[in-house]
This record gives structure tokens, sequence and C-alpha cells, in this order.
């Protein structure tokens, strides 16, 4: 549960957000203690893997200098999920903001300070 530090949640949401516009379309996310979510149009040119790929790379290098460490963080594989209409996507975004809420640690979405609830009502202008 490397995630459940505030400092390395912080690393793994920063790294998300950073290609946001230019290589994806960050629409939703969830940094858990233990996993993360996140929801993702992708731009052109910019194919999955190797976002997640950058995404890993980038914060596993963050958080092993942040620790005085090294070695692999995150699993090999992921779970991808294509959004087949307007009604998944709805399902998969309750799903993603919710997971905290889910899991016992806050009482609603804008309370979990590594989300995109939180950003949009905190940071984003919500």
């Amino acid at each position: 549960c490397l995630l459940r530090r505030p400092d390395v949640a912080t690393i793994v949401q920063n790294s998300l957000i950073h290609y946001d516009g230019s290589h994806y379309r960050l629409i939703a996310w969830t940094v858990m203690p233990n996993h993360v979510h996140i929801v993702v149009e992708i731009v052109p040119g910019h194919p999955l893997p190797a976002i997640v790929r950058d995404w890993k790379s980038f914060s596993a290098y963050e958080i092993n200098c942040l620790l005085q460490s090294g070695g692999k963080l995150w699993s090999r594989d992921y779970y991808d999920r294509f959004m087949r209409d307007e009604k998944h996507l709805e399902q998969a975004l309750a799903y993603v903001d919710n997971n905290p809420v889910k899991a016992g640690l806050v009482d609603s979405p804008e309370e979990w300070p590594f989300c995109s609830a939180y950003w949009l009502a905190h940071q984003g202008g919500g």
C-alpha cells in the first residue's frame, strides 16, 4: 500500500496530469492506497500502452528518488476497457469517483485528495 503515502500518491497524480491535453484527455482518476483508476480519452498518435508505460516509468523514477530506493513498483500488466457508449462511460466515471467512498476512506469523492472529483472541487475551478 505504498500509494497510501500522500507524497507518493501526489507523485502518481501529478504524472497523470502532466500530459493531459497533449497526449490524452484525462477524464477522471483516483489514486487508491494500492491501485489507480483512470478514465482517459486517447489522442491520435499516442497509443494507450505508451501512455501507461510513461505514467509508470515517470512515477516509479520519482517515487524511487523520494524513497531513496530502487526497483519495480508497478505490475507489468494493466486492465483497460473500451467505453461502448455514454451509459458505459457514466458507469465507469461513477465507479472511479466513488471508489474511495466504497473503500470507506471518505464520505464523498470530493474529500479524497487524490482524485479528479477533489481536483475539480478544490483546484480545478469547481
